[in-house]
């Protein structure tokens, strides 16, 4: 269960955690239904940058994304270390 933090005490990155948290509880709930991984993150991936272009627009998104290759080669979204 989720600690309950007033809405007035919300700080930007209690925001973010919460939003990961339930994210995550999504993914494994999907994965629990029969929903393959690669299949939900796909789809994850996709509301997710709807939600980014219905919120910044196309152009502001696509300079986002054109960044994503180096922060993924840098291990930024890697939960297992590197060997």
């Amino acid at each position: 269960m989720r600690p309950f933090i007033a809405f007035d005490d919300r700080t930007p990155a209690d925001e973010r955690r919460a939003a990961l948290a339930y994210v995550t509880e999504a993914f494994a709930e999907a994965i629990l239904d029969g929903i393959e991984a690669d299949c939900f993150a796909q789809a994850a991936l996709f509301a997710a940058l709807q939600e980014l272009v219905e919120t910044y627009g196309e152009e502001p998104v696509a300079s986002f994304a054109e960044r994503l290759p180096e922060r993924l080669r840098c291990g930024e979204f890697s939960v297992r270390k590197k060997q």
